[in-house]
Protein backbone atom coordinates (compact mmCIF):
# COMPACT_ATOMS: atom_id res chain seq x y z
CA UNK A 1 0.00 0.00 0.00
CA UNK A 2 2.75 2.44 0.74
CA UNK A 3 2.33 5.45 3.13
CA UNK A 4 -0.69 7.38 3.05
CA UNK A 5 -0.90 10.75 5.16
CA UNK A 6 -3.94 13.43 5.54
CA UNK A 7 -2.94 16.63 3.56
CA UNK A 8 -4.15 19.55 5.07
CA UNK A 9 -4.46 21.48 2.07
CA UNK A 10 -6.61 18.87 0.25
CA UNK A 11 -8.33 17.83 3.37
CA UNK A 12 -7.80 14.07 2.51
CA UNK A 13 -5.52 11.07 2.91
CA UNK A 14 -3.40 10.62 -0.65
CA UNK A 15 -0.49 8.67 -0.79
CA UNK A 16 2.96 10.34 0.25
CA UNK A 17 5.01 11.11 -2.93
CA UNK A 18 8.00 13.05 -2.19
CA UNK A 19 9.39 15.07 -5.27
CA UNK A 20 12.31 12.85 -5.36
CA UNK A 21 11.46 9.27 -5.15
CA UNK A 22 13.41 7.85 -2.18
CA UNK A 23 14.68 11.44 -0.30
CA UNK A 24 12.62 13.30 1.77
CA UNK A 25 12.48 17.24 2.33
CA UNK A 26 11.27 17.91 5.76
CA UNK A 27 10.58 21.04 7.71
CA UNK A 28 9.09 20.82 11.29
CA UNK A 29 8.28 24.14 13.15
CA UNK A 30 10.43 24.63 16.46
CA UNK A 31 10.27 26.47 19.51
CA UNK A 32 10.06 30.07 20.42
CA UNK A 33 12.77 30.43 22.86
CA UNK A 34 11.49 32.80 25.69
CA UNK A 35 10.71 29.91 27.95
CA UNK A 36 10.45 25.85 28.60
CA UNK A 37 8.35 24.31 26.13
CA UNK A 38 5.05 22.61 27.67
CA UNK A 39 3.95 18.74 26.80
CA UNK A 40 1.64 20.37 24.02
CA UNK A 41 4.48 21.27 22.17
CA UNK A 42 6.23 18.19 22.55
CA UNK A 43 3.30 16.51 21.63
CA UNK A 44 3.47 17.74 17.89
CA UNK A 45 7.58 17.35 18.16
CA UNK A 46 7.09 13.85 18.96
CA UNK A 47 4.69 12.73 16.55
CA UNK A 48 6.82 14.00 14.00
CA UNK A 49 9.72 12.23 15.20
CA UNK A 50 7.11 9.26 14.91
CA UNK A 51 6.59 10.34 11.29
CA UNK A 52 10.47 10.69 10.71
CA UNK A 53 11.48 7.26 12.08
CA UNK A 54 8.49 5.72 9.96
CA UNK A 55 9.55 7.31 6.97
CA UNK A 56 13.53 6.37 7.22
CA UNK A 57 11.86 2.54 8.23
CA UNK A 58 10.05 2.66 5.58
CA UNK A 59 13.37 3.30 3.17
CA UNK A 60 13.19 6.88 2.68
CA UNK A 61 16.33 9.16 2.91
CA UNK A 62 15.05 12.43 4.97
CA UNK A 63 16.52 15.49 5.91
CA UNK A 64 15.00 17.38 8.94
CA UNK A 65 15.11 20.98 9.44
CA UNK A 66 13.64 22.68 12.55
CA UNK A 67 13.92 26.19 13.54
CA UNK A 68 14.31 27.53 16.36
CA UNK A 69 12.62 31.18 16.99
CA UNK A 70 14.92 33.64 18.94
CA UNK A 71 13.91 36.56 17.42
CA UNK A 72 10.31 38.29 18.13
CA UNK A 73 8.31 40.75 20.44
CA UNK A 74 8.29 38.87 23.60
CA UNK A 75 12.13 37.65 23.60
CA UNK A 76 12.90 41.27 22.74
CA UNK A 77 10.85 42.36 25.48
CA UNK A 78 12.66 39.40 27.94
CA UNK A 79 15.92 40.60 27.37
CA UNK A 80 15.37 44.58 27.42
CA UNK A 81 13.88 43.89 30.97
CA UNK A 82 16.74 41.66 32.14
CA UNK A 83 19.36 44.00 30.44
CA UNK A 84 21.08 41.28 28.30
CA UNK A 85 21.33 40.57 24.93
CA UNK A 86 19.06 37.79 22.88
CA UNK A 87 21.73 35.43 22.89
CA UNK A 88 22.34 35.48 26.41
CA UNK A 89 18.30 35.53 27.12
CA UNK A 90 17.86 33.11 25.02
CA UNK A 91 20.67 30.26 25.91
CA UNK A 92 19.52 28.73 28.67
CA UNK A 93 15.87 28.10 27.03
CA UNK A 94 17.49 26.60 24.41
CA UNK A 95 19.75 24.59 26.33
CA UNK A 96 16.44 23.33 28.48
CA UNK A 97 14.47 22.33 25.10
CA UNK A 98 17.86 20.16 23.97
CA UNK A 99 17.47 18.31 27.11
CA UNK A 100 13.84 17.54 27.23
CA UNK A 101 13.89 16.28 23.64
CA UNK A 102 17.29 13.93 24.69
CA UNK A 103 15.00 12.52 27.47
CA UNK A 104 12.09 12.02 25.43
CA UNK A 105 14.19 10.00 22.63
CA UNK A 106 13.53 12.56 19.94
CA UNK A 107 15.66 11.78 16.99
CA UNK A 108 17.57 15.16 16.61
CA UNK A 109 16.94 16.78 13.31
CA UNK A 110 19.90 17.43 10.58
CA UNK A 111 20.03 21.42 11.05
CA UNK A 112 18.84 23.34 13.68
CA UNK A 113 18.51 27.28 12.22
CA UNK A 114 18.34 30.28 14.64
CA UNK A 115 16.10 32.71 13.12
CA UNK A 116 19.28 35.53 14.04
CA UNK A 117 21.72 33.30 11.83
CA UNK A 118 19.86 34.08 8.35
CA UNK A 119 18.71 37.54 8.27
CA UNK A 120 20.55 38.08 5.40
CA UNK A 121 18.66 35.26 3.31
CA UNK A 122 15.50 36.74 4.65
CA UNK A 123 16.07 40.44 3.51
CA UNK A 124 17.26 38.50 0.00
CA UNK A 125 13.41 36.83 0.31
CA UNK A 126 11.85 40.09 0.94
CA UNK A 127 13.72 42.30 -1.73
CA UNK A 128 12.51 39.86 -4.27
CA UNK A 129 8.66 40.10 -3.11
CA UNK A 130 8.95 43.99 -2.85
CA UNK A 131 10.19 44.09 -6.82
CA UNK A 132 7.34 41.61 -7.59
CA UNK A 133 4.80 44.05 -6.07
CA UNK A 134 3.90 41.29 -3.50
CA UNK A 135 5.57 43.47 -0.50
CA UNK A 136 5.85 47.02 -0.15
CA UNK A 137 7.47 49.68 2.34
CA UNK A 138 6.20 51.90 4.83
CA UNK A 139 7.55 53.75 7.61
CA UNK A 140 10.64 51.52 7.68
CA UNK A 141 8.35 48.32 7.88
CA UNK A 142 7.72 45.93 5.22
CA UNK A 143 4.59 43.96 4.36
CA UNK A 144 3.18 41.66 2.20
CA UNK A 145 -0.14 42.72 -0.36
CA UNK A 146 -2.73 39.98 0.68
CA UNK A 147 -4.78 40.88 -2.42
CA UNK A 148 -1.83 40.93 -4.42
CA UNK A 149 -1.97 36.94 -3.66
CA UNK A 150 -5.46 35.13 -5.36
CA UNK A 151 -4.70 31.64 -3.64
CA UNK A 152 -4.18 33.19 0.27
CA UNK A 153 -6.81 31.09 2.88
CA UNK A 154 -6.19 28.06 0.71
CA UNK A 155 -4.47 26.22 3.48
CA UNK A 156 -6.86 27.04 6.65
CA UNK A 157 -9.79 26.67 4.21
CA UNK A 158 -10.79 30.62 4.93
CA UNK A 159 -12.82 33.09 3.03
CA UNK A 160 -9.01 35.86 2.44
CA UNK A 161 -11.48 38.58 2.57
CA UNK A 162 -12.52 37.85 6.20
CA UNK A 163 -8.55 37.01 7.41
CA UNK A 164 -6.53 38.99 9.23
CA UNK A 165 -3.04 38.74 9.73
CA UNK A 166 -2.97 39.12 13.72
CA UNK A 167 -6.43 36.68 14.36
CA UNK A 168 -3.91 34.40 16.04
CA UNK A 169 -2.86 36.29 18.49
CA UNK A 170 0.70 34.57 18.33
CA UNK A 171 3.24 37.01 17.71
CA UNK A 172 3.06 39.19 14.49
CA UNK A 173 -0.23 40.88 15.67
CA UNK A 174 1.68 44.13 14.15
CA UNK A 175 0.99 47.22 16.46
CA UNK A 176 1.84 49.25 13.34
CA UNK A 177 -0.59 51.63 11.20
CA UNK A 178 1.53 52.01 8.04
CA UNK A 179 0.25 48.75 6.24
CA UNK A 180 -2.82 49.35 3.23
CA UNK A 181 -5.02 46.33 4.23
CA UNK A 182 -5.77 44.97 8.14
CA UNK A 183 -4.97 41.26 6.59
CA UNK A 184 -1.29 42.72 5.07
CA UNK A 185 1.01 40.96 7.58
CA UNK A 186 4.71 42.39 8.08
CA UNK A 187 7.87 40.85 6.70
CA UNK A 188 10.28 43.46 7.98
CA UNK A 189 9.67 45.53 11.55
CA UNK A 190 11.39 49.10 11.76
CA UNK A 191 13.05 49.19 15.20
CA UNK A 192 11.86 51.02 17.96
CA UNK A 193 13.65 53.35 20.75
CA UNK A 194 15.83 50.84 22.98
CA UNK A 195 15.16 47.06 21.08
CA UNK A 196 17.74 44.96 21.99
CA UNK A 197 17.56 43.22 18.34
CA UNK A 198 17.96 45.16 15.35
CA UNK A 199 19.74 44.86 11.66
CA UNK A 200 20.22 47.15 8.72
CA UNK A 201 18.37 46.98 6.01
CA UNK A 202 17.34 48.61 2.86
CA UNK A 203 14.15 50.00 4.49
CA UNK A 204 16.20 51.17 7.56
CA UNK A 205 17.17 49.25 11.05
CA UNK A 206 14.61 46.67 11.91
CA UNK A 207 14.67 42.82 12.25
CA UNK A 208 12.34 40.33 10.36
CA UNK A 209 8.69 39.12 10.67
CA UNK A 210 7.92 36.18 12.67
CA UNK A 211 6.36 34.18 9.01
CA UNK A 212 9.39 35.41 6.58
CA UNK A 213 11.94 33.46 8.97
CA UNK A 214 10.57 29.76 8.50
CA UNK A 215 10.28 30.76 4.51
CA UNK A 216 13.94 31.90 4.24
CA UNK A 217 15.73 29.14 6.33
CA UNK A 218 13.16 26.36 4.97
CA UNK A 219 14.47 27.13 1.17
CA UNK A 220 18.00 28.18 2.14
CA UNK A 221 18.23 24.68 3.60
CA UNK A 222 15.80 22.48 1.69
CA UNK A 223 15.34 24.26 -1.86
CA UNK A 224 12.57 26.02 -3.26
CA UNK A 225 9.64 23.32 -2.55
CA UNK A 226 9.54 21.81 0.52
CA UNK A 227 8.30 17.63 0.54
CA UNK A 228 6.81 17.84 4.06
CA UNK A 229 6.14 20.91 6.62
CA UNK A 230 4.78 20.11 9.71
CA UNK A 231 3.68 21.96 13.11
CA UNK A 232 0.24 21.79 15.47
CA UNK A 233 -3.11 22.85 13.98
CA UNK A 234 -3.03 26.56 15.63
CA UNK A 235 0.31 27.17 13.13
CA UNK A 236 -1.99 26.74 10.16
CA UNK A 237 -3.39 30.23 10.50
CA UNK A 238 -1.99 32.93 10.17
CA UNK A 239 1.86 31.60 10.25
CA UNK A 240 1.87 28.30 7.42
CA UNK A 241 -0.70 30.68 5.07
CA UNK A 242 1.58 33.47 5.31
CA UNK A 243 4.59 30.87 4.68
CA UNK A 244 2.93 29.76 1.57
CA UNK A 245 1.98 33.38 0.10
CA UNK A 246 5.18 34.77 0.30
CA UNK A 247 7.40 31.92 -0.50
CA UNK A 248 4.95 31.15 -3.84
CA UNK A 249 4.75 34.66 -4.73
CA UNK A 250 8.50 34.88 -4.63
CA UNK A 251 9.63 31.90 -6.14
CA UNK A 252 6.47 30.93 -8.50
CA UNK A 253 6.95 27.42 -6.87
CA UNK A 254 4.72 25.38 -4.95
CA UNK A 255 5.96 26.06 -1.80
CA UNK A 256 5.03 22.45 0.23
CA UNK A 257 4.11 19.06 -1.31
CA UNK A 258 2.39 17.97 1.55
CA UNK A 259 1.08 19.57 5.27
CA UNK A 260 0.43 17.67 7.83
CA UNK A 261 -0.71 19.27 11.38
CA UNK A 262 -0.96 17.76 14.87
CA UNK A 263 -3.92 18.22 17.09
CA UNK A 264 -4.06 19.89 20.76
CA UNK A 265 -3.09 18.73 23.92
CA UNK A 266 -5.93 19.69 26.36
CA UNK A 267 -5.46 20.20 30.06
CA UNK A 268 -9.05 20.84 32.35
CA UNK A 269 -10.95 21.26 29.00
CA UNK A 270 -8.50 23.98 27.27
CA UNK A 271 -5.42 23.46 24.84
CA UNK A 272 -2.20 23.85 26.57
CA UNK A 273 -0.88 26.88 26.35
CA UNK A 274 1.54 29.39 27.81
CA UNK A 275 -0.41 32.02 27.13
CA UNK A 276 -3.34 30.50 29.24
CA UNK A 277 -1.06 29.66 32.40
CA UNK A 278 -2.30 26.34 31.62
CA UNK A 279 0.82 24.30 31.30
CA UNK A 280 2.49 21.47 32.28
CA UNK A 281 6.16 20.79 31.48
CA UNK A 282 8.25 17.50 31.04
CA UNK A 283 11.10 18.83 33.61
CA UNK A 284 8.37 19.19 36.25
CA UNK A 285 6.83 15.31 35.60
CA UNK A 286 9.99 14.53 36.24
CA UNK A 287 10.88 16.14 38.84
CA UNK A 288 8.03 14.29 39.90
CA UNK A 289 9.54 10.71 38.91
CA UNK A 290 7.46 10.14 35.92
CA UNK A 291 9.90 8.21 33.46
CA UNK A 292 10.43 9.90 30.46
CA UNK A 293 9.24 7.07 28.49
CA UNK A 294 6.35 7.44 30.01
CA UNK A 295 5.80 10.77 28.90
CA UNK A 296 7.09 9.42 25.14
CA UNK A 297 4.33 6.83 25.20
CA UNK A 298 1.47 8.78 26.64
CA UNK A 299 1.84 11.98 24.05
CA UNK A 300 2.41 9.31 21.06
CA UNK A 301 -0.60 6.69 21.78
CA UNK A 302 -3.21 8.90 23.65
CA UNK A 303 -4.97 9.78 20.60
CA UNK A 304 -4.16 9.46 16.92
CA UNK A 305 -2.10 12.95 16.16
CA UNK A 306 -5.55 14.46 14.48
CA UNK A 307 -7.37 14.16 17.60
CA UNK A 308 -6.82 15.87 20.30
CA UNK A 309 -6.08 14.76 23.62
CA UNK A 310 -6.82 15.30 26.79
CA UNK A 311 -3.74 15.27 29.84
CA UNK A 312 -5.36 13.37 32.70
CA UNK A 313 -3.25 11.79 35.73
CA UNK A 314 -5.24 8.47 35.58
CA UNK A 315 -3.83 8.35 31.44
CA UNK A 316 -0.49 8.78 32.89
CA UNK A 317 -0.77 5.70 35.06
CA UNK A 318 -2.02 3.87 32.65
CA UNK A 319 0.73 4.39 30.26
CA UNK A 320 3.20 3.48 32.66
CA UNK A 321 1.42 0.29 33.13
CA UNK A 322 1.82 -0.23 29.14
CA UNK A 323 5.35 0.46 29.32
CA UNK A 324 6.14 -2.13 32.01
CA UNK A 325 4.33 -4.30 30.12
CA UNK A 326 6.57 -4.17 26.19
CA UNK A 327 9.50 -4.21 28.98
CA UNK A 328 8.47 -7.40 31.04
CA UNK A 329 8.14 -9.06 27.61
CA UNK A 330 11.04 -7.58 25.81
CA UNK A 331 13.07 -9.12 28.64
CA UNK A 332 11.63 -12.19 28.60
CA UNK A 333 12.75 -13.02 25.42
CA UNK A 334 15.89 -12.14 26.29
CA UNK A 335 16.46 -13.89 28.74
CA UNK A 336 16.74 -16.64 26.38
CA UNK A 337 15.70 -19.46 29.01
CA UNK A 338 13.04 -22.46 28.33
CA UNK A 339 10.52 -22.58 30.48
CA UNK A 340 10.68 -24.73 33.74
CA UNK A 341 9.28 -27.91 32.17
CA UNK A 342 8.78 -26.50 28.30
CA UNK A 343 10.24 -28.32 25.47
CA UNK A 344 13.51 -28.17 24.28
CA UNK A 345 14.73 -25.46 22.20
CA UNK A 346 13.42 -26.55 18.48
CA UNK A 347 10.66 -28.69 19.25
CA UNK A 348 7.22 -27.81 18.55
CA UNK A 349 6.20 -25.20 15.43
CA UNK A 350 7.79 -21.66 15.79
CA UNK A 351 4.63 -20.20 17.35
CA UNK A 352 6.19 -16.82 18.86
CA UNK A 353 7.76 -16.27 15.64
CA UNK A 354 4.79 -16.35 13.58
CA UNK A 355 3.04 -14.52 15.74
CA UNK A 356 6.11 -11.47 15.47
CA UNK A 357 5.82 -11.84 12.42
CA UNK A 358 2.21 -11.17 12.15
CA UNK A 359 2.96 -7.78 14.79
CA UNK A 360 5.18 -6.45 12.71
CA UNK A 361 2.95 -6.86 9.60
CA UNK A 362 0.39 -5.54 10.89
CA UNK A 363 2.22 -2.41 12.70
CA UNK A 364 3.96 -1.40 9.59
CA UNK A 365 0.56 -1.40 7.52
CA UNK A 366 -1.05 0.84 10.57
CA UNK A 367 1.87 3.39 10.66
CA UNK A 368 1.84 3.60 6.27
CA UNK A 369 -2.50 4.24 7.30
CA UNK A 370 -1.83 8.07 8.26
CA UNK A 371 0.35 7.32 11.18
CA UNK A 372 -2.29 5.49 13.10
CA UNK A 373 -0.32 4.03 15.76
CA UNK A 374 -2.86 3.20 18.23
CA UNK A 375 -3.56 0.39 15.45
CA UNK A 376 -0.37 -0.32 15.44
CA UNK A 377 0.22 -0.87 19.36
CA UNK A 378 -2.74 -3.23 19.64
CA UNK A 379 -0.78 -5.45 17.21
CA UNK A 380 2.08 -5.18 19.40
CA UNK A 381 0.39 -6.25 22.39
CA UNK A 382 -1.63 -9.03 20.98
CA UNK A 383 1.93 -9.81 20.31
CA UNK A 384 2.42 -9.65 24.06
CA UNK A 385 -0.21 -11.37 24.93
CA UNK A 386 0.41 -14.41 22.96
CA UNK A 387 3.77 -14.33 23.18
CA UNK A 388 3.44 -14.33 27.40
CA UNK A 389 0.67 -16.73 26.76
CA UNK A 390 3.48 -19.36 24.78
CA UNK A 391 5.91 -18.77 27.42
CA UNK A 392 4.07 -19.42 30.45
CA UNK A 393 2.96 -22.68 28.42
CA UNK A 394 6.77 -23.59 27.28
CA UNK A 395 6.00 -23.43 24.03
CA UNK A 396 8.37 -20.48 22.96
CA UNK A 397 11.76 -21.81 21.37
CA UNK A 398 14.64 -19.98 21.60
CA UNK A 399 14.15 -18.87 17.90
CA UNK A 400 11.04 -18.01 18.47
CA UNK A 401 12.10 -15.71 21.28
CA UNK A 402 14.56 -14.31 19.49
CA UNK A 403 12.06 -13.79 16.26
CA UNK A 404 9.84 -12.09 18.98
CA UNK A 405 12.69 -10.04 20.13
CA UNK A 406 13.44 -8.67 16.79
CA UNK A 407 10.33 -7.96 15.68
CA UNK A 408 10.05 -5.44 19.14
CA UNK A 409 13.24 -3.87 17.52
CA UNK A 410 11.59 -3.26 14.58
CA UNK A 411 8.64 -2.41 16.00
CA UNK A 412 10.67 0.24 18.23
CA UNK A 413 13.02 1.61 15.77
CA UNK A 414 10.05 3.67 15.26
CA UNK A 415 8.04 3.82 18.58
CA UNK A 416 11.40 4.92 20.10
CA UNK A 417 10.37 3.64 24.02
CA UNK A 418 10.98 0.40 24.61
CA UNK A 419 14.87 -0.43 24.68
CA UNK A 420 15.42 2.69 26.45
CA UNK A 421 12.37 2.37 28.91
CA UNK A 422 14.29 -1.01 29.67
CA UNK A 423 17.22 0.98 30.42
CA UNK A 424 15.34 3.35 32.73
CA UNK A 425 13.41 0.77 34.79
CA UNK A 426 16.50 -1.16 35.30
CA UNK A 427 18.39 2.50 36.82
CA UNK A 428 15.44 3.98 38.40
CA UNK A 429 13.71 0.95 40.00
CA UNK A 430 15.81 -1.30 41.19
CA UNK A 431 15.34 -2.69 44.64
CA UNK A 432 16.17 -0.94 47.83
CA UNK A 433 18.03 -3.60 50.21
CA UNK A 434 14.93 -3.44 52.57
CA UNK A 435 12.66 -4.12 49.38
CA UNK A 436 14.87 -6.76 48.05
CA UNK A 437 14.96 -8.41 51.63
CA UNK A 438 10.95 -8.16 51.93
CA UNK A 439 10.69 -9.46 48.26
CA UNK A 440 13.17 -12.76 49.49
CA UNK A 441 11.25 -13.69 52.24
CA UNK A 442 8.17 -13.67 50.21
CA UNK A 443 9.79 -16.01 47.82
CA UNK A 444 10.88 -18.13 50.49
CA UNK A 445 6.97 -18.15 51.63
CA UNK A 446 5.84 -19.32 48.09
CA UNK A 447 8.29 -22.27 47.89
CA UNK A 448 7.38 -23.16 51.88
CA UNK A 449 3.68 -23.21 50.46
CA UNK A 450 2.99 -20.52 52.79
CA UNK A 451 0.79 -18.79 50.98
CA UNK A 452 -1.01 -16.79 53.52
CA UNK A 453 2.15 -15.57 54.77
CA UNK A 454 2.84 -15.13 50.59
CA UNK A 455 -0.54 -13.15 50.27
CA UNK A 456 0.60 -10.41 53.44
CA UNK A 457 4.29 -9.80 51.65
CA UNK A 458 2.59 -9.13 48.49
CA UNK A 459 0.11 -5.78 50.06
CA UNK A 460 3.09 -5.13 52.39
CA UNK A 461 5.60 -4.91 49.00
CA UNK A 462 2.40 -3.00 47.00
CA UNK A 463 2.02 -0.64 49.78
CA UNK A 464 5.47 0.44 48.97
CA UNK A 465 4.54 0.58 45.79
CA UNK A 466 5.94 -2.60 44.34
CA UNK A 467 3.22 -4.92 42.80
CA UNK A 468 4.35 -8.50 42.21
CA UNK A 469 3.12 -11.38 40.04
CA UNK A 470 3.70 -14.63 40.03
CA UNK A 471 4.68 -16.64 36.83
CA UNK A 472 5.16 -20.09 36.55
CA UNK A 473 9.03 -19.33 35.98
CA UNK A 474 8.95 -17.62 39.31
CA UNK A 475 7.80 -13.53 40.32
CA UNK A 476 8.18 -10.57 39.37
CA UNK A 477 8.22 -7.11 39.90
CA UNK A 478 7.50 -3.69 39.50
CA UNK A 479 7.03 -0.05 40.53
CA UNK A 480 3.70 1.45 40.60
Amino acid sequence: MGLHLYDTMRGRVEPFQPREPGRVRMYTCGPTVHGRNHLGNFRTYLQEDLLRRHLEASGFAVTHVMNITDVEDKIIRGAAEAGVSIDQYTAPHIEAFFTDLRRLNVLPAHHYPRATQYVPQMLQLIERLVAAGFGYPAEGSVYFHVGAFPHYGALSGLPAAGLQAGASGRVDSDEYDAKEEVRDFVLWKASRPGEVAVWPSPYGQGRPGWHIECSAMAMALLGETVDLHCGGVDNIFPHHENEIAQSEAATGQQFVRHWMHCEHLLLAGGKMAKSEGNVVTVEALVARGVRPMVIRYLLLSGAHYRRRLHFREEELEAAAEAVDRLVGFWRRCAESLPPAGGPQDGAGPDLLGAAAQRAVARFQAALDDDLNLPAGLAACFDLVHEGNRLLDRGEASAAGRAAALDGLRTIDRVLGVIEVAAGEVAVASALSPEEQALFDTRERARADRDYGRADALRADLLRLGIAVEDRPGGSRWRRV
